[in-house]
């Protein structure tokens, strides 16, 4: 558990303690040579400490809000050295297609798959990135998954990274955007164990790279496609399906060809169990070392204000009663 401090010179607030302070004295001044006049008490040396106390206590908790302190936990978990998985979502139109209003989408059932198989390999480090006609990073390998869910839920959309370019007919994904992975690092060279898991409904325009070539460049990086399909499924808007969609029945042969193209393998989304296995079956067991990571961060700001608030009634007692 650690404390920070957002905006530390915001503590420099507390020197406005000074000012009520100044015409307290000034005051006192006053009112004691009225009293001395009209032959009066004094008041107790409690009574007045007290007032200068609620004063203080009063710009002390302002100051220290205005620092804003934010209480921060930490994790320490076991990660994998040598390891690294990319989820790749496949985020072009077709993935809102469902087989009936109201059910789940290919896209939604793809994140959650996505999830349940990162929560069972937890010592391995997850990224995520999204696939249409070019392939982007949106979170580079970590076994925080709080970050992982959140960026899933979050910030994976469909159409959220639109294709580079317009096809009036046809799909926008191209599956050879994979030829990416293998060129531009993906991957750092300590992780000698690989893995692409694409999420995708196999519909793809025809290829125009050298996927065969790109992903014989080592270290060798393993892919698994597993293939968010239905025969019957429709894009349904406003709970009626839409005209210009249908689903490509040459999907599953088009997956199959890249996959061997790759030397990667496919699997239906019904086989959850499978998908997992062989992504665990191809990382093995290797070195792991402990990674702390964030936990739960809570703002005080807002309740170190709220406490301020005990010590002003006070002082705002003494002055009107």
């Amino acid at each position: 558990m650690e404390l920070t401090f957002l905006t530390p010179l915001g503590a420099l607030l507390g020197v406005t303690a000074l000012a009520p302070l100044a015409v307290l004295r000034a005051r006192e001044r006053r009112v004691r040579c009225l009293r001395a006049a009209l032959r009066l008490e004094e008041p107790s040396r409690r009574a007045r400490l007290t007032l200068v106390a609620g004063l203080v206590a009063v710009s002390g908790l302002v100051a220290l809000a205005a620092a804003q302190p934010v209480l921060a936990t930490t994790k320490e978990l076991r990660e994998r050295t040598d390891a690294q998985v990319f989820v790749v979502l496949d985020t072009s139109r077709s993935m809102l297609a469902a087989a009936t209003p109201g059910a789940p989408m290919r896209f939604d059932r793809a994140r959650r798959l996505a999830q349940e198989l990162a929560d069972r390999l937890p010592d391995v480090p997850f990224g995520i990135a999204s696939m249409t006609d070019g392939l982007l990073p949106h979170l580079f390998p970590t076994t925080d998954r709080r970050v992982f869910d959140e960026t899933i839920e979050k910030t994976m959309r469909v159409g959220a990274v639109p294709a580079g370019s317009f096809y009036s007919a046809g799909p926008a994904t191209a599956l050879d955007a994979l030829v990416a992975a293998p060129t531009l690092n993906y991957f750092p060279p300590a992780a000698r164990k690989r893995v692409l898991v694409v999420f995708t409904d196999g519909e793809t325009r025809p290829l125009e790279q050298d996927l065969a070539g790109a992903f014989r460049r080592g270290p060798r990086i393993e892919t698994v496609f597993v293939h968010i399909w239905g025969a019957e499924e429709r894009i349904f808007v406003n709970g009626v399906a839409e005209f210009g969609y249908k689903a490509d029945p040459n999907s599953v042969e088009d997956l199959a060809r890249v996959a061997s193209l790759v030397r990667g393998r496919v699997l239906p989304e019904a086989n959850a169990d499978g998908v997992q296995s062989a992504v665990a079956d191809l990382l093995g067991t290797g070195p792991t070392k402990k990674r702390k990571h964030e936990g739960i961060r809570l703002a005080l700001m807002p309740w170190i204000t709220l406490t301020a608030f005990l010590p002003l009634g006070f002082v705002l007692r003494r002055r009107n009663f």
